[in-house]
């Protein structure tokens, strides 16, 4: 199939040219990427042998350009591998990431192309401050991914490169296929005792959808594990429950074990081949940190804070537990749920009451307005967009006064065919393709409490937060004004990128943010101001676990990436590595390695410390917010010129001092976070 019949590239009549994801069949990507490849090489060969001076159009504006229909092929391949993967479009992973692996390869270790680009590097007085960061940016990357290695390490190299590119969708493919095997069956409306009403007709229609016609199926999906474990009475339910998310893809059908054995060995192998110390210190030469000792000292002043604060949590929490149910063997299936009976006790509050005021149609048209307000955007649904979900909704952004700037995709609720979690990714990067600068589209991806036929979807809190810290990374790819996609939009320092998703959560507990999207589903009516007043009061409520639990993710990633090279037992690794952050006794059987996709299937090996360092960043950036009001114009339009249109084209540093006059500090979180001093605070 050649490639302008191909539906993946073939010219279409959508909107702005909008991926034709209604022709799409799994059997167009294979070959899509392999005449994707060849033309590639062929302009990157003329490149290589052309026999002008190197300068930044002939080359690094040529190599930006050689790799435009890989680009399309693989952002629409992966984004359908994680939102809509069939079997088909699955097992394509172990063809077409070694693919994509060796073609990288063959950029990188090329010699002729670095020679040019190093000749550059050292004559680029006269390009322009754009085009001098992209220069930096290529001759890193080259160097970086093994431009220097003599012939012998480079296909060393090659060879690593070619086993990881199998390996990490192997573990996503396990985590999802073990999140859709599990299933737990309730026959005894008795066993139902304590769940929200929302969660048990959820629970009917799933069980009806596969069979069970008045029974009800909960599964490992958040919005159905959830409910179990913060509101079941049945403890033994929920210890299944419990057991089935901690023992996945540990010595069963999915078992990630082994792979991540390898994964780890690979990324050593490959980072001391390069001349580092270990993995850790590869990736974190690229980022904000620069080395693993300044992720250790966030992290452990972080928990010197928060564990005493989390151990005093835990302790009136057990005492909780034995005074109400006589719980004298408290387990981590208890937590959520005595933590919820002891928060409606202490601030007469229970989250269920919110639910009827965030039904997801009303969150989203108001996360909407909200950036109306802040940065002028206008975002209206548009029709005839093809997608790959009967789901999906499509949106079309544009400024106040009316100029179009991308298209915004919005898929909310889990299914079988898509991953966990919730995340931003783009299908098309703002920036030159083909010689003219092209909008973006970017796609809010969320599995989020799902409607049922009674009920629309009506949303957490924390599923409200999600969907803010989902846009936040949206309008960071939607207004980025680099025009160079390979430093544009969220192409930035992977500590810095969390900073604007995270910052826009912070609008979901403002008064005048809830004003405009907390409207009863049914009657219209805002959510009363006392409900606000116990939701903010509650909100630092157990805060030290919730820290000691982001730091138990950080360390057991820096053990893996900056300590070690051979893994030995999962279950004995952890054990080590999180005994000092453990309140509670280790469940045989239970890791956090097996499925921690964030580090053995995503973008955060050695970098999931990114959350807690964009935290600071995010609490100092909105103490500004406060100051000047959380819709003054002014300063949102400061945030979006400095932050969130100016990609990599500074260091991020820069860029935040350049918003907030100063470097950030961590005061304002542990403030907000009523860490800043723990023992005033319990006074």
């Amino acid at each position: 199939m050649s490639i302008d019949s191909n539906p993946i590239f073939k010219k279409n009549t959508n909107f702005d040219g909008a991926l034709a994801f209604d022709k799409m069949e799994a059997k167009h990507f294979l070959p899509a990427i392999e005449n994707s490849i060849k033309i590639a090489k062929i302009l990157i060969e003329e490149i290589e042998l052309s026999s002008d001076t190197p300068t930044f159009k002939n080359t690094i504006l040529a190599l930006e350009n050689a790799s435009e229909y890989i680009d399309i092929a693989a952002s629409a391949y992966y984004h359908l591998f994680s939102s809509e993967a069939g079997k088909e479009i699955e097992d394509l992973s172990q063809k077409i990431s070694p693919m994509l692996a060796e073609f990288s390869n063959d950029i990188y270790l090329n010699e002729g192309i670095f020679d040019k680009i190093s000749e550059i590097e050292n004559n680029c007085t006269h390009n322009s401050k754009e085009e001098k960061r992209l220069i930096k940016v290529y001759y890193r990357k080259f160097v970086r991914n093994g431009a220097n290695l003599n012939p012998e390490d480079k296909e060393k190299l090659r060879d690593i490169d070619s086993k990881l590119s199998t390996l990490s969708p192997k573990f996503s493919s396990n985590v999802r296929k073990a999140t859709n095997d599990y299933e737990l069956w309730i026959e005894n409306k008795d066993d139902l005792k304590g769940l929200p009403q929302t969660a048990i007709d959820t629970a009917s229609e799933t069980a009806a959808s596969k069979g069970g016609e008045g029974k009800w199926l909960f599964t490992l999906q958040f919005p159905s594990m959830l409910p179990i474990m913060k509101f079941l009475e049945n403890r033994e339910l929920r210890k299944e429950m419990s057991n089935g998310f901690s023992q996945k893809c540990l010595n069963d059908n999915f078992d990630n074990s082994d792979l991540i054995k390898e994964i780890v060995k690979l990324r050593h192998k490959r980072a001391m081949l390069l001349g580092y110390k270990n993995y850790a210190a590869y990736i974190l030469e690229d980022r904000m940190a620069g080395e693993s000792s300044e992720v250790y000292e966030l992290l452990d002043n972080l928990y010197n804070k928060a564990y005493p604060a989390a151990a005093n949590e835990m302790a009136e929490l057990k005492s909780f537990a034995e005074a109400e149910d006589g719980i004298t063997d408290f387990m981590t299936w208890d937590y959520a749920y005595y933590s919820e009976k002891l928060r409606k006790m202490l601030f007469e509050f229970n989250e269920e009451e919110l639910r009827p005021y965030f039904k997801a149609e009303n969150v989203i048209s108001g996360v909407f307005e909200i950036a109306n307000r802040m940065y002028g955007l206008k975002i209206e649904k548009v029709e005839d967009i093809p997608t790959w979900h009967s789901d999906v909704t499509t949106y079309k952004v544009c400024e106040s006064d009316g100029s179009y700037i991308g298209l915004l995709y919005v898929d909310l609720y889990p299914r079988e065919t898509k991953k966990g979690g919730a995340w931003m990714n783009e299908l098309r990067s703002y920036g030159m393709s083909n010689g003219e600068l092209k909008a973006p589209h970017i796609c809010l991806t969320c599995n989020l409490t799902k409607p049922t036929k009674s009920k629309p979807s009506l949303l957490s809190v924390s599923e409200v937060t999600t969907i803010f810290h989902e846009f936040g990374h949206c309008l960071h790819g939607m207004l980025s004004k680099v025009k160079y996609k390979t430093i544009g939009g969220t192409s930035v320092f992977w500590d810095f990128v969390e900073l604007p998703s995270q910052i826009m959560e912070n609008w979901v507990l403002e008064d005048e943010a809830l004003e405009i999207f907390a409207k009863h589903y049914e009657t219209g009516e805002q959510i009363p101001k006392e409900l606000i007043k116990k939701l903010k009061k509650a909100k630092n409520f157990m805060m030290g676990n919730m820290y000691l639990r982001q730091l138990q993710f950080g360390y057991l990633d820096m053990a893996y990436h900056d300590n070690v090279v051979e893994v030995p037992d999962i279950e004995v690794f952890e054990d080590v590595v999180l005994g000092k952050t453990r309140l509670l006794p280790n469940v045989e059987g239970a890791t956090t390695s097996c499925s921690f996709s964030h580090i053995f299937a995503g973008g955060y090996a050695a970098g999931y410390y990114s959350y807690k360092w964009a935290e600071v960043l995010e609490a100092d950036a909105f103490e500004k917010f406060k100051q000047d009001g959380i819709f003054n114009k002014d300063t949102a339009t400061s945030f979006r010129e400095n932050i969130l249109s100016k990609g990599n084209l500074e260091h991020p540093m820069e860029l935040f001092k350049r918003f907030r006059g100063r470097e950030p500090m961590v005061e304002p979180l542990l403030d907000r976070d009523g860490l800043l001093d723990p023992v005033k605070d319990e006074k």
